[in-house]
């Protein structure tokens, strides 16, 4: 199938998924993952109806931020490296990377700068993988207590986890249980640089056991895309 058609059998399973737990496919929101992809690819995914573009490196998105001249946010979901904020401070919606209070200083920093709010999530390696960037979910209220006393140039949208990968999903769903229920603790929270909207989890894998589990943006790229060809890059 083409780009297309696997969006809408994405989009289809999604619904389904949302509707298991008594959302509806708008409740959960789609990230189109492009690392690798060309900016044709992107425009025909953004022709489908996708209208977040999810990168993982900086590089990518200053490459391709000029060329994609279509309304669309975009997400930074990659490793984020201190002296790259500055290139994206004013391209990316929303950082989902944030995992030390070294960053987001840095990102305060440069959104105050452009004056601008940055909105950002923590991410949570909930599994403990050393080969995963993020912080385990008992640093993680230490870490928001931080960003919210020092960075008045943020706005904590919420959490986002990329689980281990598993053949049988369902060996990661605890994983997913466990980050949601860490964000709901965390909601509870009133502060007026705290909104608690987005808990992104869930890849192309695993995003229905993901929304199964409560998250509400999923990002997807190899199921619009295909495998990617590294050899490309």
């Amino acid at each position: 199938m083409g780009i297309r058609e696997n969006i809408g059998e994405i989009i289809r399973q999604k619904d389904a998924y949302a509707r298991e737990v008594g959302k509806t496919g708008q409740d959960i929101q789609l990230i189109a993952v492009t690392k690798t992809r060309t900016p044709e690819e992107i425009l025909e995914a953004i022709s489908c109806g996708i209208t977040d573009i999810g990168e993982n490196k900086v590089q990518e998105i200053q490459d391709k931020y000029d060329q994609i001249n279509v309304p669309v946010r975009w997400h930074l979901i990659g490793h984020l490296q201190t002296n790259k904020v500055k290139y994206i401070i004013d391209k990316v919606y929303l950082i989902h990377s944030v995992d030390s209070i070294r960053l987001a200083r840095e990102i305060d920093k440069r959104a105050g700068a452009a004056g601008i709010t940055a909105n950002i999530l923590i991410q949570v390696n909930a599994a403990g993988e050393e080969s995963k960037f993020g912080v385990a979910p008992a640093e993680v209220p230490v870490l928001l207590q931080g960003i919210l006393e020092e960075c008045r140039h943020i706005c904590v949208k919420g959490l986002m986890h990329i689980a281990p990968f598993a053949e049988d999903t369902e060996a990661v769903r605890p994983y997913f249980t466990a980050v949601k229920e860490l964000y709901d603790q965390l909601s509870e929270i009133r502060h007026p640089r705290l909104d608690f909207s987005v808990l992104s989890m869930g890849m192309s894998n695993d995003y229905g056991v993901a929304i199964q589990e409560g998250a509400n943006a999923i990002r997807v790229g190899a199921s619009i895309f295909g495998e990617r060809d590294y050899s490309k890059k």
